[in-house]
């Protein structure tokens, strides 16, 4: 099985997505297809083994769209697609401007210069062009689409302005038909050239401001650079980014970007990783410390052995999932998805009613009224406002995210994240830095006896081992290497350095060996103790030395991030593996005053259960294996960036930094956007709700009011713009 993502040419309204959709799913291998219209791409999951890309094209051209076939090599997977976008929006640019330039004298002599000799046949020369040639592609779609006998928003104008153009065109050649029955032959070319103007101009502002909707993904696509500097055989050598292999040594200069993930090997500098973690504070970089592909070089040079390379980098894994989830659907979607599949049909039948209740009713006008009712109806209804509404909303809401560390793995998760009111929290890597750390000192400060130190721990496997062993080095002790070290389970080392015996580790093993120890070291060991650190001593054979407090420290935002959770409404727990005495300092530093010490992996997705059975909608967030069946058993799965590849796989969500206020951000940012979407769809039925009565006729009997199909034409226009401008608003919110 593959899921992969394709974007989908020839697509003019939601219709249009709904009908490839279809199409791709009929195919044999196909579990899922979903096309989302505003990002015109295809998501597809299908087996291999079943079917392949060019198959799915060749179903998606028969029906009478396109597929784009993306080259799997390619670095950014739909890279090459801009040109395509930006070449179809160029063309759309020259038709509207030329559909507008023909239109404005057939509007000024339409309604000021009707009278003036052979108005009928200028206004017929200057409309021909605009409906047949500007406005082909309508007539060339809705006829690929007839052919299929289907129906899409082409099929509505192509229809509406080529029966305008027809009446016209035969009142202009046929007006004694007219005049013999007594009716005045009017004319109608100012309206179908108009409709066409405007429907063009309607989509060209369309598809400017879906680009914008996809800003973040287009941010993150420009990264990378094109060429690096490989050093090779001792020199250095300008390579395309596509031939930079693993191991390659690359070296970065001051303001350029990094172009794949790596690890220094010489030189420091700061970089910025905002575009990982939503921070602007530049991050001093070392040896031996990672770097990451699209992070910007600020201060110096320096060399870094490549990692991983192409799709396997983290930027590059990003891009793939901001994809993914801009192109999938939110749940209300496929409610409007089933509504826009039978709109253009219902509203055909509703155009000809219309024409048919006015030949009835309408009197000796009722032909005429009965045309320009039904050439309105098909214009007005617009499947294209009721098709972007969501689509637009979860892609400006997935690309704020992304902007801001947050990954945000599908539509459905955005949604979810509203709905939220309890939220599991575990404490290791998630409320705290999952880092121990060497907190305080006390009695070290003999040079020898901090070289004795480091020389036992450097041999010790005990994890907290590895904290003093970096607090030393950081202040420049070195460890001797003539030793020899024992290491005693469940209490440290000891080892001999030039002749004299030291012991490192816990008080039970000073008691053990009788050593005395210091009162007032006791007493300093004592407060640590009770302040939920681990006590690690230092003694020689004779007496205690130094004690060391080591702790895993809270994460500085940590208690903002609880606060804002609890103010948003949503209760918070804590859930650890750690020891009673850890987990209740951790809680009460942190304000959380539900929590759970000595909790197994299992237990965790049990307590989830238990909340979720008692009405709650639960969001787990944790960076370690050990947390992946409580996020898999959650209703909302936050990992925590820096932590397990299982843990970001299972979950929903991703917070890049690590940083916990990043979650209530990102519950923040899906309420905005499920409230965007409702204010979307409110309006987008509304007007056709309105609109489609209205362009029949409905007030006519009270009012004497016909609505102007040029006017429709307009509305129709704005209705999908207005949708879509209000989607880019979330850009702007908090």
């Amino acid at each position: 099985m593959t899921k992969k993502t394709f974007p989908v040419l020839q697509m003019g309204c939601a219709a249009c997505a709904a009908r490839v959709e279809a199409t791709v799913r009929k195919q044999e291998g196909v579990v899922a297809a979903s096309v989302n219209f505003a990002t015109a791409n295809l998501v597809v999951e299908y087996d291999l083994a079943a079917t392949n890309p060019e198959k799915m094209r060749e179903a998606v051209q028969n029906a009478g769209y396109d597929l784009l076939i993306v080259d799997d090599d390619d670095e950014h997977p739909f890279g090459g697609t801009g040109d395509i976008h930006q070449k179809a929006f160029k063309r759309l640019q020259i038709k509207t401007i030329g559909a507008i330039f023909l239109s404005v004298p057939v509007v000024i002599i339409g309604m000021f210069f009707m009278h003036i000799p052979f108005a009928n046949y200028i206004m017929w020369v200057l409309s021909t062009p605009v409906v047949f040639y500007f406005g082909k592609g309508f007539f060339v779609n809705a006829w690929k689409q007839a052919r299929h006998w289907a129906t899409n928003m082409d099929t509505l104008v192509a229809l509406s302005t080529g029966i305008a153009y027809s009446f016209s065109l035969f009142n202009t050649l046929f007006p004694e038909f007219w005049l013999e029955r007594g009716i005045a032959p009017h004319v109608y070319f100012e309206a179908s050239s108009v409709i066409i103007s405007f429907i063009l101009l309607g989509r060209l502002l369309e598809e400017k401001a879906k680009g914008k909707t996809s800003l973040a993904l287009k941010k993150l696509m420009g990264l990378q650079p094109n060429t690096v500097t490989v050093v090779r055989n001792a020199q250095y050598e300008d390579v395309s980014l596509k031939k930079v292999k693993i191991n390659d040594v690359i070296l970065v200069k001051p303001g350029e970007k990094i172009a794949v993930d790596g690890c220094i090997t010489e030189g420091s500098s700061y970089v910025d990783e905002s575009m990982l973690s939503g921070e602007p504070v530049p991050v001093l970089k070392q040896a031996n410390d990672k770097v990451f592909a699209g992070t910007i070089n600020q201060k110096s040079s320096f060399l870094f052995r490549a990692e991983k390379v192409g799709a396997t980098t983290l930027l590059a894994q990003i891009i793939r999932m901001v994809q993914e989830a801009e192109g999938s659907k939110a749940p209300v979607q496929k409610l409007v998805d089933k509504i826009a599949g039978v709109f253009v049909p219902v509203v055909m039948g509703i155009a000809v009613l219309s024409f048919v209740a006015w030949m009835v009713l309408g009197g000796s006008d009722g032909f005429t009224h009965g045309l320009l009712a039904l050439v309105t109806v098909l214009i007005i209804a617009c499947p294209c406002a009721l098709g972007l509404a969501t689509p637009t909303a979860v892609m400006v809401g997935i690309g704020k995210g992304a902007e801001n560390g947050i990954l945000i793995r599908d539509a459905e998760s955005l949604e979810t994240a509203k709905k939220i009111n309890a939220i599991v929290l575990d404490k290791t890597g998630t409320i705290t830095e999952g880092k121990p750390i060497v907190t305080d000192v006390f009695g070290l400060d003999n040079d020898i006896e901090k070289q004795a130190l480091l020389s036992l721990e450097k041999q010790s496997e005990h994890p907290l081992a590895e904290a003093i062993v970096r607090y030393l080095e950081a202040s420049a002790v070195e460890s001797r290497t003539t030793i020899t070290v024992e290491s005693i389970t469940g209490k440290g080392v000891k080892g001999t350095i030039d002749g004299q015996l030291y012991f490192a580790g816990n008080e039970k093993l000073l008691t053990e060996n009788s050593i005395t120890m210091d009162d007032q070291l006791l007493a300093e060991a004592r407060q640590f103790s009770r302040q939920s650190k681990t006590v690690v001593w230092l003694a020689n054979a004779h007496k205690s030395l130094a004690v060391l407090a080591i702790a895993d420290r809270m994460k500085e935002t940590s208690r903002t991030a609880v606060n804002q959770l609890q103010s948003a409404g949503i209760e918070v727990y804590m859930l650890t593996g750690d020891n009673e005495a850890t987990a209740r300092e951790i809680a009460l530093q942190a304000g959380i005053s539900h929590y759970q010490a000595e909790v197994l992996p299992q237990q965790k997705a049990e307590f989830v259960k238990t909340l979720q059975s008692g009405g709650k909608t639960v969001a787990v967030a944790g960076d370690g294996i050990n947390d992946s069946a409580a996020l898999a058993q959650a209703d909302l799965s936050i990992a925590m960036g820096r932590g397990s590849d299982i843990a970001m796989d299972v979950a929903q969500m991703t917070i890049i930094s690590s940083d916990l206020t990043k979650i209530a951000e990102a519950i923040h940012l899906s309420r905005q956007t499920v409230k965007t979407i409702r204010q979307n769809l409110f309006w987008a039925f509304i007007y056709n709700l309105i609109g489609i009565p209205i362009a029949a006729g409905i007030l006519y009997p009270f009012t004497g009011f016909l609505l102007n199909p040029m006017i429709a034409g307009a509305a129709m226009a704005m209705s999908s713009v207005s949708v879509v401008t209000n989607s880019l608003r979330l850009y702007k919110k908090g």
